[in-house]
């Protein structure tokens, strides 16, 4: 497998794992000037096609996290 089908299949995984609605909460920022403060919650709007997820957070941010650079975990129901 090429690197360009390594990267189109882990954007489909987050595309998969991480639809549009679905809850988040961001446990730290990587290397952002302008970080969301830990533990904030935000809902994903959509994973482009590079997996990074542009999410609405509850703090009223706007901000695409990007996964192993950004460490995010995915919210329960009842959470």
């Amino acid at each position: 497998m090429n690197r360009f089908e390594a990267e189109r299949r882990f954007a489909q995984r987050m595309k998969d794992n991480y639809p549009p609605g679905t809850r988040i909460m961001l446990l730290q920022m990587g290397n952002d000037p302008h970080p969301v403060e830990p533990n904030t919650r935000g809902t994903v709007t959509i994973v482009d096609d590079v997996g990074t997820l542009h999410c609405d957070f509850d703090n009223g941010r706007q901000l695409g996290i990007v996964p192993g650079e950004d460490n995010f975990r995915k919210l329960t129901v009842e959470e």
